[in-house]
């Protein structure tokens, strides 16, 4: 079967993590094709490499603008060819065959070859990768490159998400060596400076196979609040914020349309409060029900977002194909929490420690848990780090109580299938549900499987989710051109411009 334009469900995983810093930029200069764009975010990368705990804010950098995949997910959520021209694929669903764009270079001035390709794929699959992906591509068998321009790739079994998951696969080349320091992509910018709690700049690549960028380069600022991230657009130091984080910052904004645009999308990053379903108290699913039931989530996306955002009942945000109202499950009742405590062998309550990243607007929501839950006679110990902390502290040594987090990616409710996420949760047939889903031969099947999974890791409570996010980014007037979706917190920025 030949395709050559793709639209697949899928599954995915994406953890957000963000290091904010920062930002001494003066704003954008000139207009039109020279105009440098000064973008505004929090999400200062970790490194520069998505394979090495880059985090949440590498993927807005660099996904598309400096990297590229064989595929790309586009705003609208659909996934098209962009380093692969076209594929095969076998008739029972167990081999892919890519062939490659013809005059790709890499930044370096080296031509993309299929070696390249196998190299990248299998550094996502690497037993030392920390690629929120490696799970997702763990049904790679092997890799073959018959000639420079094709890859077969063999897969232990099928998986409908396989193309899906290819766009989040960065194609560097085979002999790239520290990518968490230096880049080498195919996209249509190279790296200018990255300044650690400050700025990372990109510069328009001449060598570009596409179209060339409508702008002469980008300026991405960090900074450590929202407060001042929406002051850097007030003063004009920043002509686009990627997605501002709270009501009051936004007020401002809508209160001048004639100097703002606001443009909301559709989210799909969820506020976790993520238990530690593996070890400690909340391997109780009694103790899990009863938090969640003593949570009245309405009042505190009021308290964090005002009007905005959205009660979501679980990991499946509604652009999901597997979407279910489930906010009724475990739904706010403090007399039903305290009958849970009970139950769970705490009727005089008890104590956690909710390690809370330091940035917004995680403070606040775990300072609404801690008078919430104290009604019903749980105490919580906040304990902020940092988001280099939470990621080696919770991430990698799943070393903590309860959580808070933002999980920005849609179709990534198969993570609760994984016991060895830093969730810990565990149930045989979640797991069987979501592989069946995967190697389902329609997304019919896939959505039915994927439903069913949902409404059991409801049910055990296995997080607490929070709200949605409202999906929203403001810009000064004369800027147009970038993506309001922010599906896997990507920010495209080639097509940005300043008139």
């Amino acid at each position: 079967m030949k395709t050559r334009i793709v639209a697949l469900a899928a599954s995915g995983i994406a953890l957000s993590l963000a290091l904010a810093g920062c930002s001494s930029s003066n704003g954008g200069s000139s207009s039109g094709a020279d105009a440098t764009v000064a973008i505004g975010s929090l999400y200062e990368p970790t490194n520069l490499s998505n394979v090495d705990g880059g985090g949440q804010g590498i993927n807005e950098a660099f996904q598309d603008n400096v990297y590229e995949g064989l595929f790309r997910l586009g705003d609208d959520g659909d996934v098209t060819p962009l380093l692969a021209t076209s594929y095969d694929t076998s008739s029972d669903g167990l081999t892919y065959t890519f062939t490659l764009r013809d005059g790709v270079e890499f930044h370096s001035g080296a031509e993309l070859t299929s070696a390249d390709v196998k190299s990248s794929i299998e550094r996502v699959t690497a037993e030392d990768s920390q690629s929120s992906r490696k799970s997702s591509l763990a049904v790679v068998d092997s890799i073959e490159t018959p000639d420079d321009d094709t890859v077969v790739v063999h897969l232990s079994e099928r998986s409908i998400s396989f193309v899906y998951n290819l766009s989040y696969v960065w194609i560097v080349p085979a002999d790239a060596q520290d990518l968490k320091t230096e880049e080498d992509g195919t996209g249509p910018y190279t790296l200018g400076e990255f300044k650690r709690g400050s700025s990372l700049t990109l510069e328009p690549f001449d060598g570009y196979w596409g179209e060339e960028p409508e702008n002469g380069g980008v300026e991405f600022d960090y900074f450590t609040s929202a407060s001042t991230l929406s002051n850097a657009l007030a003063s004009g130091r920043v002509d686009v914020i990627t997605s501002i984080q709270s009501p009051d910052a936004l007020s401002r904004f809508t209160a001048d349309e004639a100097k703002y645009t606001v443009s909301e999308g559709d989210s799909t990053t969820k506020e976790l409060l993520a238990f530690n379903d593996a070890e400690g108290p909340f391997t109780d699913v009694k103790l899990r029900q009863a938090i969640s039931a003593a949570i009245d989530r309405e009042a505190l996306l009021q308290a964090i977002w005002g009007d905005y955002g959205t009660v979501n009942g679980s990991m499946v945000p509604p652009t999901d194909p597997w979407y279910q109202d489930l906010t009724s499950v475990n739904a706010y009742d403090p007399a039903k929490a305290e009958d849970l405590l009970a139950e769970a062998g705490h009727a005089d309550g008890f104590s956690f420690t909710l390690d809370t990243p330091s940035y917004d607007p995680h403070p606040a929501v775990a300072q609404y848990l801690q008078s919430a839950l104290r009604k019903v006679g749980v105490t919580v110990e906040i304990n902020t780090i940092s988001a280099d902390e939470w990621y080696s502290k919770v991430y990698q040594q799943h070393d903590f109580e309860a959580t808070l987090q933002e999980h920005v990616n849609d179709r990534d409710v198969v993570f609760y299938g994984d016991p060895d996420f830093y969730f810990g949760y565990d149930d045989a047939g979640v797991q069987q549900a979501i592989a069946d889903a995967e190697r389902a031969e329609s997304e019919d099947q896939q959505t039915e499987l994927l439903e069913q999974a949902n409404e059991q890791i409801v049910q055990d409570a296995a997080s607490a989710w929070l709200y949605l996010y409202p999906q929203i980014v403001v810009s000064d007037k004369d800027v147009t051109g970038y993506w309001k979706n922010g599906l896997n917190s990507q920010f495209p920025v080639s097509g940005i411009t300043v008139s």
